[in-house]
């Protein structure tokens, strides 16, 4: 079963972050994403840049309106993911307590990703997906 981790953080907690030695950061990430790696659980992982260089595109009205970042109003900030193929939700559980970026201020949502297997195999759209994921290796 493949689960997304999703790391957020408050702008407090993102703040706080500047303060720590970017290498030291690398070092201390680079450790748990090798332990993954060798666990054979790690799928995929990125962070993302600053909210601050990012929008958002708001489908309240007929027109998407498109705000440029940093937002009014966050509580948190979605600040990067990991993808993991593990046995049970609780592994993931496992993994997500050991995440080296915690203290207050820092959150892991856990969600599962179903699988192409789950959704209706006679519509077209999933048929198009599940070619296009053979053809690409993904299947």
């Amino acid at each position: 079963m493949k689960y997304m981790l999703i790391m957020r953080a408050t702008d407090e907690a993102f703040a706080a972050m500047a303060n720590i030695d970017f290498d030291q950061m690398l070092e201390t990430m680079g450790k748990y994403n090798d332990e993954l790696i060798r666990a054979g659980v790690l799928v995929a992982a990125e962070g993302l840049e600053d909210a601050a260089e990012g929008v958002v595109v708001d489908y309240n009205s007929e027109t998407p309106v498109v705000t440029d970042g940093p937002y009014g109003e966050t509580k948190e900030l979605f600040g990067g993911f990991y993808i993991l193929n593990v046995a049970s939700k609780e592994e993931a559980i496992e993994w997500a307590k050991r995440m080296p970026m915690i203290g207050p201020g820092f959150k892991t949502e856990i969600r599962r990703v179903p699988t192409i297997d789950e959704f209706p195999q006679d519509n077209v759209w999933i048929q198009k997906e599940r070619a296009w994921r053979e053809a690409t290796g993904q299947l």
